[in-house]
């Protein structure tokens, strides 16, 4: 044994107390946790090998996100405003092709009709122009509205059609052909029509009236249909006169009041 080692055997050391032993085990922990921090640092600055690699954080492109679509929305952006329309067909060109009979139909899907035109009054609406352009827009607008009115309605549509083939079917002219029509039966079914109305005391008096009236409205349209997709334009002035006795005695049912007198014009 050498005499170092006999000196420390023979000297007594005092107890450690647990308290002091604990702080000195906790010491020696942070120590070493340093420790290890700053060599994971250093490590990994100097792109060491033996370092998990971390992958570099790059700058993210963001894109605006694409707002959905909607059919109408589609619709609405592949609607074009005529650029020389001759006739209330021409505005529609989606919804009306073909024109006109007797190249196009008489029948009109007035939800496509509907539809395609508020997509060109969205487009030729006053307010999205400005100076002379406003003016041109209202216009415009104007004229494809009442363009819509006219073929919305299966009587002024087919008056319109009749008039673009050198037939007027208004106003004077109307209680022209009236006349020269002579159709007794339709007279008396008139007259039988306007006494009905006439001498109801009850609004439900006139449901007999307004179905019976509403069956010859069909029938005329189904008529005025066949005539004029086959260009029969003479005949087809007939049904266009009785169309109008139905939709007047049609209109003097919808306002009807007790007492009021019944003027059923042609």
């Amino acid at each position: 044994m050498s005499h170092t080692t006999k000196m420390l055997c023979s000297l007594r050391l005092p107890r450690t107390p647990c308290s002091t032993i604990h702080k000195i085990l906790c010491n020696i922990q942070n120590a070493s946790f340093t420790t290890r921090s700053t060599l994971s640092y250093s490590a990994a600055s100097s792109g060491s090998s033996s370092w998990p690699s971390v992958a570099p954080i790059t700058k993210r492109a963001f894109t605006t996100a694409k707002p959905l679509s909607f059919p109408q929305e589609e619709e609405t952006a592949s609607t074009t405003l005529p650029s020389n329309p001759q006739t209330h067909y021409d505005y529609f060109q989606k919804t009306l092709p073909r024109g006109p009979p007797p190249k196009g139909k008489f029948d009109i899907d007035l939800k496509a009709l509907r539809r395609e035109f508020l997509q060109l009054q969205s487009q030729a609406h006053p307010d999205l122009h400005q100076g002379v352009y406003k003016q041109r827009a209202e216009a415009l607008s104007s004229r494809i509205n009442d363009a819509y009115k006219t073929l919305q309605d299966p009587l002024k549509r087919a008056q319109y059609i009749l008039s673009l083939n050198g037939y007027e079917t208004e106003g004077d002219e109307a209680a022209k052909m009236g006349d020269e029509i002579g159709d007794q039966e339709l007279l008396m079914t008139v007259l039988e029509a306007r006494e009905a109305i006439e001498d109801a005391q009850d609004l439900s008096d006139l449901d007999t009236v307004k179905t019976e009236n509403e069956e010859r409205v069909v029938e005329t349209v189904s008529q005025l249909e066949n005539t004029l997709d086959a260009g029969l334009w003479e005949e087809a002035k007939e049904h266009v006169v009785k169309l109008r006795y139905w939709m007047n005695i049609k209109q003097s049912i919808g306002e009807w009041e007790p007492g009021k007198p019944v003027v059923l014009q042609h």
